[in-house]
């Protein structure tokens, strides 16, 4: 069975090398895709479909969207999608959006409240529904954005990984998607015919300043050097522990050992050279 396009075949085989090489989907599992409507989530949900049809493994499928509250959010679309194309689904109503500004903190942004609130709602459903995975839509360009973000402003050399394990144990977070930018995943749910649905909150797509200039910079980086994001996302997976500030990772008695051996060897290398 052979892919609709160029761009298909393209996508599913970096998906599956990030399935292989990060061990995201296992024979038996059930992913839960959380599905918010814009084009990453479908995009997700479409390419591993189209990969549960041709894999060696067998694993399940199941779409949930955490619907917000606004009156405009049009789920019933989403719905409509997803019978449409014989995908399972679960639309989850809730009042984050009436809840937003009680719990909004001065120096919190709404995207990231509002993330860690639909977060929430998504594990709680994963057990419900009996997903052993929860696959999100985080793309390559999420990755390095993130990674640059925290780097400029908030003092954290730390991006986000392709697999998580939720910190009580329970929940496995995976991103298929990591390998594939974020115009692939646009031009193919967008060749897919798949409808790019806004979540209406009067915040959604106001970047902030910082977001939107780690975007124009990796694009001019990207324009003057072709590879640039293939190399900022290599380098995520080729970390120098023992050359970073962190004691946690490079305690000062280790450093202190590996300084005091390779003067040693210097020195060494250096009499043999004078006789």
């Amino acid at each position: 069975m052979s892919y609709r396009s160029p761009l298909e075949a393209r996508i599913a085989k970096k998906t599956t090398k990030a399935i292989a090489d990060f061990n995201l989907i296992e024979d038996g599992d059930r992913v839960m895709v959380g599905l918010s409507g814009g084009k990453d989530s479908w995009a997700l949900l479409q390419i591993l479909d189209e990969l549960r049809h041709r894999a060696p493994i067998d694993f399940s499928l199941i779409a949930v969207n955490v619907d917000s509250g606004y009156k405009e959010f049009k789920h019933d679309l989403i719905a409509k999608t997803c019978r449409e194309r014989g995908w399972e689904y679960r639309i989850e109503h809730t009042s984050i959006g009436d809840v937003m500004d009680d719990l909004l903190e001065a120096s919190a942004t709404p995207c990231s409240l509002c993330a860690r609130l639909r977060r929430g709602v998504l594990y709680r459903i994963a057990g419900e529904v009996g997903a052993t995975k929860i696959a999100l839509g985080h793309h390559l360009d999420d990755f390095i954005e993130t990674l640059l973000l925290n780097l400029f402003f908030a003092g954290s050399l730390k991006a986000m990984p392709a697999r998580l394990v939720s910190d009580n144990g329970q929940h496995v977070v995976i991103r298929p998607l990591v390998y594939v930018g974020e115009a692939e995943a646009r031009l193919y749910a967008k060749e897919r015919e798949l409808p790019i649905i806004g979540c209406c909150c009067p915040a959604c797509g106001d970047l902030s300043l910082q977001r939107q200039r780690v975007k124009r910079l990796i694009l001019d980086l990207e324009q003057e050097h072709a590879g640039v994001k293939q190399s900022m996302l290599k380098a995520l997976g080729n970390v120098g522990p023992r050359h970073l500030l962190d004691r946690r990772l490079n305690p000062s008695g280790e450093l202190r050992d590996s300084v005091a051996l390779r003067l040693a060897d210097e020195g060494s290398a250096l009499i043999q050279i004078r006789q």
